[in-house]
C-alpha cells in the first residue's frame, strides 16, 4: 500500500476509572487474548502497510512492553517496520505531547524522511476489520483532501464521545462538531483519516506555528469549508472502549457467535504477541456455558457469560456471572463475581461477594497470594 500509518496511543481517560490507573487505553485486554491496539496494528499489517509509528504517552510501560518485538505483527523488516515514539526531552522541546497534533508534529520527521504519498492515521483504542487499502481508493476517487472513516452511532447516548458529521449527498462533510453534548444526527467519526502526507506536514506545521494541538479541533474542524474533506462510512462492527461500560458492552459482544466468527474465523485474522501458555483447564465440577476462557486459566467452578483473560484460576464452588475478568486473577473459594470486571493481579479471598446492581462493577483487591 502506497501509505504509511500513524497510530496514536497517548491519551489519558479518567472514564476508564480504575481501569486506566496503570496502563493506557490501547493496552487495554480485549476478548480473552488481544490488546486494543492489536486492531489497529493487525489492520495496518493485512492492508500492507510496512512502516507504522505508534505515538505513546500516559501510562506506557505495559504498552511498550507490549510493542517490544513486531514480529507479531509482520513489522520485523529491513525495510519499513514497526515505530515507537515517546515525548522526549530536547534542545527545542521539553512538552510532552500537548495534543494529538502536537503528537504528530513532534515526530514530524518520521513524515519527512518517508517517502510514501499517504497517511493512514487511526486510534489506539478502536475495535474492528478495515480494509485501508479500499479506504485510500475512495479518497482517490473522490480527490479528497482528507478522509474520515465514520460510521452510525446506534445509542444515541453515546453521541457525545465522538465528533458527530453531517454529510451532503456526495458524502463531503460539510458540519464536524466535536463531542457535542446533543446532536441531531448520529454519523459519527470512528478516529481513522487518510491524508496525504505533504499535506500533512503543511497543515501541522501550520497549528504549530498558530499554538494549536488537536487534530480534530484544529485540523478537521478548522479547515472542513476550506479542504475537500469527505466521509467513508462503514457499517461492520466497530466499538470504541473510551469509557467502562463501552469496554465492558464490547468484551461481552464477543460471546456472539456471528462477532466470534467474524473477528476468529474469516481473514484477515487479528494478530498479537502469543505467551507460551498451557491450554485451559476445567476440573471436576466446573461448569462453563458461553464464555470465553483463555490460555492458562484453571476452573473449578461456575463460569457463565463471563471473558476469562490469561491465567486466571476459579476456586471450588465459586460463581461467575455476566463478567470480565483480566489477567493473573485468583478468586477464592466460595468466590460470588456477578456484573463485575476484575482487575488484573489481583487476588480475591474466599467468600467474597461482588455484584455490579446499579452497572458494571470494577473490582480491586492487592491481597496477598495465599492457599486454603
Amino acid at each position: 500500500m502506497r501509505a504509511i500509518g500513524i497510530i496514536l496511543a497517548g491519551g489519558n481517560n479518567n472514564r476508564m476509572r480504575e481501569l486506566s490507573d496503570k496502563r493506557a487505553i490501547a493496552a487495554m485486554p480485549i476478548a480473552g487474548s488481544y490488546r486494543s491496539i492489536d486492531f489497529a496494528l493487525s489492520n495496518m499489517a493485512n492492508s500492507h502497510i510496512q512502516k507504522v509509528a505508534v505515538l505513546t504517552q500516559f501510562n506506557a510501560r505495559s504498552l511498550n512492553e507490549h510493542l517490544s518485538s513486531s514480529k507479531w505483527w509482520d513489522f520485523g523488516r529491513k525495510q519499513g517496520g514497526l515505530f515507537v515514539f515517546t515525548p522526549t526531552m530536547t534542545k527545542d522541546n521539553s512538552f510532552w505531547y500537548q495534543g494529538t497534533g502536537d503528537a504528530i508534529y513532534q515526530n514530524l520527521n518520521f513524515l519527512k524522511n518517508s517517502h510514501e504519498p499517504y497517511v493512514v492515521i487511526a486510534s489506539g483504542d478502536g475495535v474492528y476489520k478495515l480494509d485501508y487499502n479500499k479506504v485510500l481508493e475512495y479518497h482517490i476517487a473522490k480527490r479528497a483532501d482528507i478522509t474520515v472513516v465514520c460510521t452510525t452511532c446506534k445509542d444515541p447516548a453515546d453521541v457525545e464521545r465522538f465528533g458527530v458529521i453531517r454529510m451532503n449527498e456526495d458524502c463531503r462533510i460539510e458540519e464536524f462538531e466535536e463531542k457535542p453534548m446533543v446532536s441531531p444526527y448520529n454519523t459519527v467519526s470512528t478516529g481513522i483519516y487518510i491524508i496525504r502526507r505533504r499535506q500533512l506536514i503543511e497543515l501541522i506545521e501550520k497549528a504549530a506555528q498558530d499554538g494549536r494541538h488537536d487534530f480534530v479541533r484544529d485540523v478537521l474542524i478548522r479547515y472542513k469549508n476550506l479542504k475537500r474533506i469527505y466521509g467513508y462510512k462503514i457499517n461492520t462492527f466497530w466499538s470504541n472502549i473510551s469509557t467502562v461500560d463501552s469496554y465492558y458492552q464490547t468484551n461481552m459482544a464477543f460471546l456472539d457467535p456471528e462477532i466470534r466468527n467474524y473477528f476468529f474465523k474469516q481473514e484477515p485474522f487479528i494478530k498479537t504477541k502469543i505467551d507460551d501458555l498451557p491450554p485451559a483447564k476445567y476440573n471436576p465440577g466446573a461448569v462453563v456455558s458461553n464464555s470465553l476462557v483463555s490460555s492458562g486459566c484453571i476452573i473449578n467452578g461456575i463460569v457463565e457469560n463471563s471473558v476469562l483473560f490469561k491465567d486466571v484460576f476459579v476456586g471450588n464452588n465459586c460463581v461467575i456471572k455476566n463478567s470480565v475478568i483480566l489477567n493473573d486473577v485468583y478468586l477464592g473459594d466460595n468466590t460470588h463475581i456477578e456484573n463485575c470486571i476484575v482487575e488484573s493481579r489481583d487476588t480475591i479471598r474466599a467468600n467474597s461477594y461482588y455484584c455490579g446492581e446499579d452497572g458494571v462493577k470494577i473490582v480491586v483487591e492487592k491481597n496477598n497470594r495465599y492457599v486454603i
